[in-house]
């Protein structure tokens, strides 16, 4: 039996980088049952050099364990032990473009680049298809997606991804962003931005981009494709087609901020108001065997509850231990995932 060390990637927000070795505790447990077979046992956190690692037992990995390791949210290397010495493993992650495709942009309010990453993984690997992960080019929908921080996290792993969002200063501000970032890294792309009708009134407007990742790409159509929607997530199943996409991620509200306006002509607060009256919308957009991954503020919305709204909606929730932490004094954080039944 082989061990190795993982070390952790810095976090530049001292509050995440603080939680980052329990989280990836977590997450290894995770990746090792959903995609390894259960072959990883003893994870520890273990210091050396006064730095610390998160250490773990396994039998030799095979090159399928290296390429789905490589993409550990906080993994900034991988090395077997060896006695004393540490020998690197080298990794091999999805990562399709340079990292300031999700560093760039900074705003009040932000989720944190390596949180989106994990929970866009756990949601993968949820699915009842991991393997997937590495060997498809799978579909994500963010139905509360923001700035675009999970579209950015399924670009970076060359996946098609949709978000929606009601505020029409941030479906500007994501416009901008990225067709700021494609000319600066000169990437053959189109992009465009359209009126939504229905019944002769606009409803809201959609941000298409496809892309290639090289000219080669772009020339033989081999595109990946980002589309954000500004329009109430309420409207998300008649916005969009059904049985369309393999993940849903998205970071709910923390009960300062919104995700539809309900019919009231005022901003929803309640997270779990949003939920129920959400779900319903985004349970049809999703394939047999997709998975739904949620992340949401503890203080003001109950883990019960929120699984209570999930399996109402015929979702199966996954067992996801070790993912609850403190993000600031009102809110503390975990992760839920639901998987449809395939």
């Amino acid at each position: 039996m082989a061990r190795y060390a993982i070390l952790i990637l810095p976090a530049f927000n001292r509050v995440y980088g603080a939680s980052a070795v329990g989280l990836t505790r977590s997450e290894l447990a995770f990746f090792g049952e959903r995609a390894l077979g259960g072959r990883v046992g003893e994870i520890t956190e273990t210091r050396m050099g006064g730095v610390p690692y998160v250490t773990f037992e396994a039998d030799d990995l095979p090159e399928r364990d290296v390429a789905f390791l490589s993409n550990l949210s906080s993994l900034y290397a991988l090395f077997e032990l060896e006695g004393g010495l540490l020998r690197p493993v080298e990794v091999r992650p999805l990562d399709r473009f340079d990292t300031d495709l999700l560093t760039i942009q900074k705003y009040a309010g932000k989720t944190n680049e390596h949180f989106t990453k994990m929970l866009m993984n756990v949601t993968l690997l949820a699915t009842a298809h991991p393997e997937r992960m590495l060997t498809r080019k799978l579909s994500v929908f963010d139905p509360m997606c923001g700035r675009g921080t999970t579209l950015n996290q399924a670009l970076m792993y060359g996946l098609d991804a949709t978000g929606i969002d009601i505020d029409a200063k941030d479906f500007d501000a994501y416009a901008n962003f990225l067709r700021t970032w494609l000319k600066n890294k000169r990437l053959k792309h189109s992009a465009e931005i359209t009126p939504i009708r229905r019944e002769r009134a606009q409803v809201g407007r959609r941000f298409h981009v496809t892309l290639g990742r090289t000219k080669e790409a772009w020339k033989a159509g081999e595109v990946d494709s980002i589309t954000m929607i500004n329009a109430d997530t309420l409207r998300s199943a008649e916005l969009l087609r059904a049985r369309s996409f393999d993940a849903l991620v998205t970071d709910a509200p923390y009960g300062v901020q919104h995700g539809s306006r309900q019919g009231t002509g005022g901003l929803s607060r309640s997270p779990l108001a949003l939920l129920e009256a959400a779900v319903p919308a985004w349970r049809p957009l999703l394939r047999p065997g997709a998975a739904l991954g949620l992340s949401w503020n503890t203080h003001v919305a109950p883990r019960g509850e929120v699984v209570k709204v999930l399996e109402g909606n015929g979702l199966e929730v996954v067992e996801t231990p070790g993912f609850e932490h403190w993000v600031d004094q009102a809110i503390n954080r975990d992760i839920v995932v639901a998987r449809v039944p395939d």
